[in-house]
Parts: structure tokens; sequence; C-alpha cells
């Protein structure tokens, strides 16, 4: 009967004694101790008070290092000198215009000059004749003309175009123009009656430089430019 109670008294001890380390770790509760935190509990926005510890949360101190301050009439595009200088180019049209949009003008000149070139290849006049104003027509209907009395044929391949840039424009109340200045790469060749070739290649890529003007009348509901006048460059 001693040597148990010995051994519970050594028991009850350790107990007692593990119970006051914890107690001076941990502490006593006293009612005022914050609430465990809830990780899905809405956070409190800058300058209110939390619920939690009547602590108001500051806005964090920047370091200056990564603030930028942005203008809402800064734009990049208006100090670069190349669209300025775009923007200075057309504008005798957009006066007259306010709609006009240079690259998008500049993608349908593109889709022209390759519908254009084609068809004069293959001779296609229906194709050619609402693209072109009735001058430059006449001028292409009559280089067909010449090719077809010589019984000549073109191999033609468009191969792509490498630039196209605006360099001109002017603009009144009767008409609009605009001049582009395409380099392409193609494949042409001229054959004979007889299937030689007298002109060109059959396989070698050229590089053609051509500045087409385009142009429309404001006036009409016809939004569509046609090409007006071409030059060869230099």
């Amino acid at each position: 009967m001693q040597f148990f109670d010995f051994y519970t008294l050594v028991f009850i001890a350790i107990a007692v004694f593990f119970f006051l380390r914890l107690r001076g770790v941990l502490g006593k509760r006293t009612g005022h101790e914050r609430r465990p935190h809830n990780p899905y509990a809405e956070k409190p926005k800058t300058g209110q008070k939390s619920s939690n510890d009547n602590v108001i949360n500051l806005p964090k101190r920047s370091d200056g290092k990564n603030d930028k301050h942005v203008d809402e009439d800064d734009d990049e595009e208006d100090i670069d000198p190349k669209k300025v200088a775009l923007r200075k180019l057309v504008a005798p049209v957009v006066a007259r215009d306010p709609d006009f949009d240079p690259k998008e003008f500049v993608t349908g000149a593109r889709v022209a000059y390759e519908m254009i070139v084609t068809a004069y290849a293959s001779g296609d006049r229906n194709q050619l004749k609402p693209l072109l104003s009735e001058e430059v027509y006449a001028g292409f209907d009559e280089a067909i003309a010449e090719r077809e009395s010589r019984s000549e044929s073109v191999d033609f391949t468009f191969v792509g175009i490498e630039k196209a840039n605006l360099v001109d424009a002017h603009g009144d109340d009767t008409e609009l123009r605009v001049t582009v200045r395409f380099v392409s790469e193609l494949i042409s060749a001229t054959r004979d009656q007889g299937g030689d070739i007298i002109d060109g290649s059959a396989s070698k890529v050229t590089e053609v430089t051509d500045i087409w003007t385009f142009a429309r009348d404001p006036r009409e509901g016809d939004p569509n430019w046609r090409l007006v006048a071409t030059e060869a460059a230099d």
C-alpha cells in the first residue's frame, strides 16, 4: 500500500510541476485576449477599424522606388516623332474626313495593290476596272491589249509586300488623295506565242518599288478609293 501511495505522489508532483510550467509560458486568460485569426474573414479596409483589435490599419509607406506617376494626358504616341509626322501628313485628309484611319487605309491599299498587279498580269479587265480611275484603267487596258496582240502571256507569282508607307496626302472639298510607296517581291516572266521567256524570270524573285496614288471624292457616298496615278521609283 505504501508502495502504491509513494508512486502516486510522485506522479502527482510531476503533473503539478508541468502544469505550473505551462501556465508560466502561456499565461492566464483574462477575457481581453485577441480572437483567434480567421483566415476567411474579410480584411478591414484602409482607414477603417478592425473588429478584432481596435487598431486602425494605415496604408503602407512607399519608399518611392516603385512609384510611377501616370498622367492621363501623357501618351507615348503623342511624343513619337514618326507618329507625329504621320498625323501632320494626313491632316489635310482628316480635316475633310474625320473617320480616316491611316493604318486601316494602308491595310486596304496593300490588298488593292496585290489585286491590281495580279489582275494586270492575267489580263483580267473586270477585276481592274472598279479599282482604277478611268485614266489609269485606259493605260492598263492599252498595255494588256498590246500584249494580247502579240499573243504574249505572263507567268506571275505575287510573293508579298515588304513595305507599304504613306508618303503624301492632300485633301480639298472635291478630292482626297493619298500616296503610298510599296516595296514588293514577285516572280514574273513574259512568254511569247511559242512559250519562250522573252522578259523576266520564271524562278527569280524580283523586288519592285512602286509609288501609287489613291483618291476618292468626299462628296460621294462611295467610301472606296481608286488608283489614280502610278509611278515606278528610281
